[in-house]
């Protein structure tokens, strides 16, 4: 069974930073693009970034969310700054588009709430 765990979620006051890891296995790291979604209440899952296996970087930066693949720790980082109340959600790491297939493999979620 392919596990993909988040962390680094939490509370923050409005302006603050968080970092969120995803593990996984290996071949799932190398293999599928991966990426952050996010889920507000009430509102549909949203994708934050993603970096395809067929890109060539490892960091991307939009706005004030930077997604980072560590090659080194097999590990996807979700750096998130200057948070607002709004960016309040479940946090969710997703493998996607694997061996060049529709298979996606989705993390338990983490949850980021931030306060004003």
């Amino acid at each position: 069974q392919v596990r993909l765990e988040e962390s680094g979620g939490g509370s923050v006051q409005a302006g603050g930073s968080l970092t969120l890891s995803c593990t996984m296995p290996d071949y799932i790291f190398q293999y599928c693009d991966l990426g952050w979604y996010r889920q507000a209440p009430g509102k549909e899952r949203e994708l934050l970034l993603t970096i395809r296996t067929t890109d060539f970087y490892d960091h991307f930066q939009k706005d004030r969310f930077s997604v980072t693949k560590d090659k080194e720790k097999k590990i996807l980082n979700l750096q998130m700054n200057s948070l607002k109340p709004e960016d309040t959600a479940a946090y969710y790491c997703v493998a996607d588009r694997c061996w060049g297939t529709a298979t996606n493999y989705w993390g338990q979620g983490t949850q980021v709430t931030v306060s004003s």
